[in-house]
């Protein structure tokens, strides 16, 4: 058991800036930094930031949804993949008797991966969402709720793998797949699909003993208010330089993962 450290809070503060600045890197951030700088076991720092991440984006849901950016049928479509496939996943990893060995290395590898298309999906959001809006045809209206459900399938296997993809990947996924939606209300969606999602997830971990709840309480005294002060310089730094840095970041840390 990890006790209160102000280190951890420090990081969570830290990371929380990132976070409301960028709307994105809490698991792709917070995972890598445990696992990396204060060596955290790789499972623990999975299960214990999937549940970081459920109590954050809980009060940013609250708020989208004071607003009316969220659109709850496509929470609901994504949901319908994301939960089954975090079961799956939460099945397959405890019923399967993973040596735990090869279960760090799964976390770790599955972390880089993660990490990698986090960046990619940083870098080509914009790109892919034009793609999206060339691409709208009667077709793609017609399949739109069985790719949403598969991309909400895709997502529920990484993130209870990784603890990373519900924020970048899901939002660029959104921008793709409703190009026509406005930001506030893609960003919205994905966060309050993200919940249901890191909470299935991180209670699973949780049930396998891979959250350490001394370092979830010490993360968020530092997260909550690292995140309302990042919301508030938000609109001070281009969101050009900040995307560019924190893809640096997210390619350099995951090749170390991979590698």
């Amino acid at each position: 058991m990890i006790p209160f450290d102000i280190l951890y809070s420090v990081s969570g503060f830290l990371v929380g800036i990132i976070v409301g600045m960028t709307g994105v890197g809490g698991g792709a951030l917070m995972t890598p930094l445990l696992v990396l700088l204060f060596g955290v076991a790789p499972a623990t720092a999975v299960g214990t930031d999937l549940l970081y991440a459920a109590a954050t984006k809980t009060g940013g849901t609250a708020v989208h949804a004071r607003h009316f950016h969220i659109q709850w049928n496509i929470v609901g479509r994504l949901a319908a993949g994301s939960v089954p496939g975090a079961l799956a996943t939460l099945w397959a990893l405890s019923a399967l008797e993973v040596d735990r060995a090869l279960f760090a290395q799964v976390i770790t590898r599955s972390l880089g991966v993660a990490l990698i298309l986090t960046a990619i999906a940083i870098l080509g959001r914009n790109r892919l969402q034009r793609i999206g809006a060339r691409k709208e045809g009667s077709w793609r209206e017609r399949q739109l709720g069985a790719l949403t459900v598969l991309v909400g399938l895709v997502l529920g296997i990484l993130v209870t793998l990784s603890s990373v993809g519900a924020g970048a990947l899901g939002v660029t996924a959104l921008f793709f797949l409703y190009p026509r939606l406005p930001t506030a209300h893609i960003v919205g969606t994905d966060i309050a699909h993200a919940v249901p999602l890191t909470l299935v997830a991180g209670l699973g971990h949780a049930h396998m003993g891979t959250v350490n709840w001394g370092l979830l309480g010490s993360l968020l005294i530092g997260s909550l208010p690292g995140i309302w002060i990042g919301s508030m310089l938000s609109a001070r730094v281009p969101d050009g330089v900040l995307r560019a840095g924190l893809a640096s970041v997210l390619f350099i840390v995951g090749g170390k993962l991979v590698l």
